[in-house]
C-alpha cells in the first residue's frame, strides 16, 4: 500500500470512527501532505486480527519520536514498538480496539529504535477497515509523551 493510500485509510476510518477529521486541510488532495507533517505522531499497522501487524505508515513526528526512517520502520511488527515486558499489556489493548472498534487515553512505555523509552498518554487507537468494513488492521495517534 503506498504512503498516500496509508494515510487515506488512516484518515477515512478515523473519521468513520470519531466523526471529525483528524487533521485539517482546506484541499482534500493536501491530506496525505498534512498527516505526514501533522505534529501528532500518527502510526498504523496491517494484519488479520490477533496476529502481530506490521507497520505500513508513520507520519514525520512518529519517525523521530521512534528513532527510524521510514524504510526502517515499514513493515517491521509493531509488537518491536513495545518492550518484552510490555508487549502483553500492549496485546491486550490491541485485542479490546479490535472488539470495540477505538479506544481513547491510552497510556503506555514504548521504545524507540535506539532503546529511548517514553511513555504515550492519551493515545487514540482506533481499527482500521475497507469499504466493506473489513478488518485490515490499526492506528494510533497521540501528542503527548515524554521521555523515561
Amino acid at each position: 500500500m503506498t504512503p498516500e493510500a496509508s494515510a487515506h485509510l488512516i484518515l477515512t476510518n478515523y473519521r468513520r470512527h470519531f466523526g471529525r477529521d483528524l487533521v485539517a486541510v482546506d484541499e482534500p488532495a493536501h491530506a496525505a501532505q498534512a498527516l505526514f507533517d501533522a505534529p501528532r505522531a500518527v502510526l498504523s499497522a496491517l494484519g488479520p486480527f490477533g496476529s502481530d501487524h506490521l507497520f505500513n505508515y508513520a507520519n514525520r513526528t512518529a519517525l523521530k519520536l521512534f528513532e527510524y526512517s521510514w524504510d526502517e520502520l515499514i513493515g517491521q511488527p509493531s509488537s518491536a514498538s513495545a518492550e518484552p515486558v510490555h508487549r502483553d499489556e500492549r496485546r491486550l489493548l490491541l485485542d479490546e480496539v479490535g472488539r470495540k472498534g477505538f479506544i481513547e487515553n491510552y497510556s503506555g512505555i514504548r521504545i524507540g529504535k535506539n532503546g529511548r523509552r517514553f511513555r504515550i498518554k492519551k493515545a487514540t487507537v482506533f481499527n482500521l477497515l475497507d469499504e466493506n468494513s473489513d478488518y485490515l488492521g490499526q492506528a494510533a495517534t497521540f501528542a503527548d509523551y515524554e521521555y523515561l
